[in-house]
């Protein structure tokens, strides 16, 4: 059971062609939605070695054919014997901006190496996640999904050159944390996209976007710092909402008409800011507003579904094992 996460500043600083040459960061928090992931031995009867269930239903004999890439290559990774049932579910659509498939590299390094019973830490089933996707896969991702994944939590998590990255947690308070969720207004656009594209894009750009991303890697300090002073929801959002502006400048296909015409909606009806989740293009909106103005919004957003949001504070973790 891994969270997927909120992520509120700083993406685009956590990838390697960033950080390398200048420290990344970015603060986001794990939230109660979940990938739910369950490996188990295949009994020979079925007469296949794996049969994977997510979306659709794979039957194969050969690894090499399982179509799902990250169930391929983390079982190339954590190796385990065949015959080999699979099964992945999650409380909300994939391609949505809440980093679902590093929650499901996670979620199933951490059952593959459970059935081996082995232990493993958080740091490392973040790597592995990483080396799944982004070096044995080529995603144009960064590496803050896997670890805010992996840790759960609100955190500062920073990328330094040569690929090493530090969790710095937030702590507020549990009251602090409640306000936070409480003023946190989550809707579902109803657009899935696919964040390569737009990932690619980025990356081609970063050579004259480097300034922007510099910028927003810095609000992220700024974010946790006012955080821990007990700053106002306003003042988040108002940071926010300066960061999203920045962002839609990344790559041409992060905001559209429509997002924009919600998003300036939203803050006509009284919130203080927010922006698209995950690397844009669609997934869920994130406003941030005082309670007496919901109404107003919901009302600005009624074509849009709202959906709840609360803090996680654990990351991937093991419901139940039988070994």
């Amino acid at each position: 059971m891994t969270p997927l996460r909120i992520s509120y500043i700083g993406g685009g600083s956590d990838i390697a062609d960033f950080y390398e040459q200048d420290r990344g960061a970015v603060v986001s928090t794990a939230c109660d939605k979940y990938i739910y992931v369950t490996v188990k031995a295949h009994s020979p009867l079925f007469n296949e070695a794996y049969r994977i269930n997510y979306s659709v239903t794979e039957h194969t004999d050969s690894l090499a054919d399982i179509r799902n890439d990250i169930v391929r290559e983390c079982l190339r990774l954590v190796t385990v014997p065949a015959p080999l049932q699979v099964n992945i579910a999650s409380d909300l659509p994939a391609n949505s901006g809440l980093a679902s498939s590093s929650a499901f590299a996670v979620g199933l390094l951490y059952a593959l190496h459970t059935l081996r019973g082995e232990d493993v830490s958080a740091a490392q089933l973040a790597e592995e996640a990483c080396t799944v996707e982004i070096e044995r896969l080529g995603h144009p991702i960064g590496k803050q999904d896997q670890y805010a994944a992996a840790f759960g939590g609100l955190n500062l998590i920073q990328f330094h050159p040569g690929g090493a990255v530090s969790i710095d947690p937030i702590s507020i308070g549990e009251d602090r944390l409640r306000v936070l969720f409480r003023d946190s207004l989550v809707f579902w656009t109803g657009i899935q996209r696919s964040a390569a594209t737009i990932l690619t894009e980025q990356r081609a750009k970063l050579a004259d976007t480097r300034p922007l991303v510099a910028a927003m890697r810095d609000d992220a300090m700024v974010l946790r710092d006012k955080l821990r002073a007990n700053c106002t929801i306003a003042e988040i959002g108002a940071l926010l909402d300066s960061n999203w502006r920045r962002k839609r400048e990344l790559a041409s296909s992060i905001s559209e008409e429509r997002i924009d015409r919600w998003y300036e909606a939203a803050l006509a009806a009284g919130a203080h800011g927010g922006k698209l989740l995950g690397a844009g293009g669609g997934g869920f909106l994130l406003l941030l507003a005082p309670p007496e103005k919901h109404a107003a919004v919901r009302a600005a957003l009624g074509d849009l579904t709202e959906v709840p949001m609360a803090y996680e504070p654990r990351g991937a973790r093991v419901l139940y094992a039988v070994t």
